[in-house]
């Protein structure tokens, strides 16, 4: 692994060069800036129950659609493309050290993007005598939900870069991998077909893996070792398979 920081500091500044990138932060920003003026004008007209760093976080599902598949769609699809990947594999680095660096300049500039968050509750802060507006217990647990969510979503995104060879092939089906994984806990929480007794089992792994619960507990401050598991985990096998994915399909060249 003694070529990785060179590796993840070179993808770091072809991220601070793509157009993708700045697309990604602008459309973020303006996103999550127009959701937090909502959520302070809502609060203008009318006592809520959550605090705004609640409100705020529970959109986080929004940007991971786009964001993700922007910042990873062509880290190792546009390298197949363009055929660079066996040059660089010809170089003495290992293809975990090429996967391991894209992959972490990608998750470091998408948890920049979501620390530059921490402006708006500066300035709500700055600006506000209310004390109940800033609560510290939904904002922490917000940002750590955001960087531990994170690993998982950014390595899925490089999964499915690993598996494409053209760059919006590769976006597409990181958006297919990430509604299925938001959504598709919900969507079988509710089946019909998985209330009989015998697909209890079942039931209980669905409910393990329920990223809008992972998020509600985040933010009361409940912070359960198995959901970290449940994204270390899936953050590993999503990187081994793209280590195979690019391999083999070198080996198939």
């Amino acid at each position: 692994m003694k070529h990785f920081l060179t590796i993840l500091s070179h993808e770091i500044r072809m991220l601070l060069v793509s157009p993708g990138t700045y697309v990604a932060a602008v459309a973020f920003l303006a996103v999550m800036g127009f959701e937090f003026t909502r959520i302070l004008d809502s609060y203008s007209q009318a006592p809520q129950d959550a605090s705004p760093a609640g409100m705020f976080f529970a959109q986080f599902w929004l940007p991971v659609l786009f964001m993700v598949p922007l910042l990873t769609m062509k880290c190792l699809a546009d390298e197949r493309r363009l055929g660079t990947i066996e040059t660089l594999l010809t170089t003495p680095v290992t293809t975990t050290e090429v996967v391991l660096g894209k992959y972490g300049a990608a998750y470091a500039l998408y948890v920049g993007l979501w620390g530059s968050t921490a402006g708006f509750f500066f300035i709500l802060r700055r600006f506000s005598s209310d004390a109940r507006l800033f609560d510290l217990g939904p904002l922490i647990g917000g940002y750590l939900f955001i960087a531990v969510s994170g690993l998982l979503f950014v390595a899925l995104g490089v999964f499915a870069s690993s598996l494409a060879r053209n760059q919006m092939v590769a976006a597409i089906l990181t958006c297919v991998l990430l509604f299925a994984i938001l959504f598709g806990g919900l969507y079988l929480s509710t089946a019909p077909w998985l209330k009989p007794e015998a697909f209890q089992p079942v039931r209980e792994a669905v409910a393990y893996a329920q990223v809008f619960r992972h998020y509600e507990d985040f933010t009361r401050g409940v912070v359960d070792m198995r959901q970290l598991l449940f994204y270390l985990s899936g953050t590993v096998l999503a990187l081994i398979f793209s280590i195979l994915s690019v391999e083999g399909k070198i080996l198939h060249s």
